[in-house]
């Protein structure tokens, strides 16, 4: 009975994430307010009445793609900011990382730049949960570095939100950038974020 349960739970898995990578490869041409249940169903070989065994609407199949896209930067981002390095080896190591993810999940990033401010208003408040807790983390990575001694917990919010929407801005930038404008925006990322570090060196409160 317990094999047949975990075969059961797989092919659930399976189909879910079938559901996922369709709805993704569909969200490269339309925003998620246009895309039809039944296009996804479609693209899925099953019948619509199957969608509603995993989600209860597109837009809970947007915030798990919301989730799916950034949740598994949280502790990748938290840790690059509070390594051991000088202030400009962190900001390197961050803005490679953000380079190399938009590489790797361009359809990810492209879904996130777009339904931020998109028509469904469940997947931008997801969006933002997602940032907020980003901003908490980097705050947290940030309050351990000796640079930030006597800082108040507002200031240092402040700050890590400036980090975290150089990050997103970033980001967005390289999206269909050319290899060389890609480069270019890792200079300017890379230099903006130092800028922001010398004015954290400065900063008086």
């Amino acid at each position: 009975m317990s094999h047949t349960l975990g075969v059961r739970q797989a092919q659930k898995q399976k189909t879910r994430q079938a559901f996922l990578d369709a709805a993704l490869a569909l969200l490269e041409e339309q925003s998620l307010s246009s895309l039809g249940l039944r296009e996804v169903t479609r693209a899925v070989g099953v019948a619509p009445t199957a969608f509603y065994r995993h989600f209860p609407s597109t837009a809970d199949l947007g915030v798990a793609l919301v989730e799916e896209a950034l949740g598994s930067l949280h502790t990748v981002i938290a840790g690059t900011v509070s390594a051991a390095g000088d202030g400009d080896e962190r900001i390197e190591r961050a803005v490679e990382l953000i380079a190399r993810h938009v590489r790797e999940y361009p359809a990810h990033i492209r879904f996130i730049a777009r339904e931020r401010n998109g028509g469904v208003q469940k997947v931008r408040a997801a969006i933002a949960e997602q940032l907020a807790r980003f901003t908490a983390e980097v705050k947290t990575a940030l309050a351990q570095h000796p640079e930030s001694a006597g800082w108040s917990d507002d200031d240092l919010l402040m700050l890590a939100g400036l980090y975290v929407d150089q990050m997103l801005m970033t980001a967005s930038n390289l999206l269909d950038a050319s290899p060389e404008e890609q480069d270019q925006v890792i200079r300017v990322a890379t230099r903006r974020m130092r800028l922001i570090a010398v004015g954290r060196r400065h900063w008086l409160g």
